[in-house]
């Protein structure tokens, strides 16, 4: 499997190290497209890939596979000629997805073009559950509660505070960096609309923690994840970041495990 990557930020660097280096993957990133020059060549050099700034170019590149991993803006420029590219495609900047019909386009894209689309489960967990609990209806409710340190919201204060309790939807447009936890579980739940978020700032936090309850015909779920940020960028939980490389793991695997 030959891997692109669409980005040059710590989430590259960091599957270059596993994929290229440790050989965490069954392939090898070979192509990486961005705007940064000097971090492009300065990964060129260290992990031997080709780097592009010309999209037609990266993706005209034999890759099988892209992953997304830049702004959710950027993503947004980018993602549909990915597919139309018969690509396959891992989006790791969720909250693109905060219009549900451009998910509903880029799926139906994806559908008339055979290709694949890949929505990490990113800082969480839980999704099988509440995919299965929703396959009759039967899924009642859901609440995310998020607690983060001041550094990893990016902002300074020496005490705990409610920064937001709404809808997923309203949580998106507030925190697009910060919340994409909230859209993708929205998406494998019940909805934007009616999926309920919490946002605590905490400066006494080590480890940003999201805290999933749902409830349905099924039963009841609490789940509750404490995350490492990634070294290079506190703002990035290390969860997330695994989440693409275990896409990238199973992609062609015979097993598959759960939903």
């Amino acid at each position: 499997m030959n891997i692109g990557i669409i980005g040059t930020g710590n989430i590259a660097t960091y599957l270059l190290e596993q994929v290229n280096e440790n050989q965490m993957v069954d392939g090898r990133i070979t192509a990486v497209f961005g705007r940064n020059v000097e971090a492009g060549t300065r990964l060129k050099e260290r992990f031997g890939m080709e780097f592009y700034t010309d999209l037609d170019e990266f993706l005209s590149a034999p890759v099988d596979t892209v992953v997304e991993a830049v702004t959710v803006d950027a993503a947004r420029l980018f993602i549909s000629q990915v597919i139309e590219r018969q690509k396959d495609l891992i989006v790791s900047s969720i909250g693109v997805f905060k219009d549900f019909a451009f998910l509903e386009e880029l799926t139906n894209l994806a559908e008339a073009n055979g290709t694949k689309l890949y929505l990490p489960s990113g800082a969480i967990g839980g999704l099988d559950v509440l995919q299965s609990a929703k396959a009759l209806g039967g899924l009642k409710t859901v609440r995310l509660t998020t607690r983060k340190s001041p550094e990893s919201l990016g902002m300074e204060t020496d005490r705990e505070q409610v920064l937001f309790d709404g809808t997923a939807f309203d949580a998106i447009g507030n925190f697009p960096k910060n919340i994409n936890v909230a859209l993708v579980l929205a998406i494998a739940g019940i909805g934007m609309h009616e999926t309920k978020v919490r946002i605590i700032v905490d400066p006494d936090v080590k480890r940003n923690t999201h805290t999933i309850e749902a409830q349905g015909d099924f039963g009841k779920m609490q789940l509750q994840v404490e995350n490492h940020p990634m070294a290079a960028n506190p703002k990035t939980s290390m969860l997330a970041a695994l989440s693409i490389l275990s896409v990238l793991q199973n992609k062609g695997g015979a097993l598959r495990i759960g939903n």
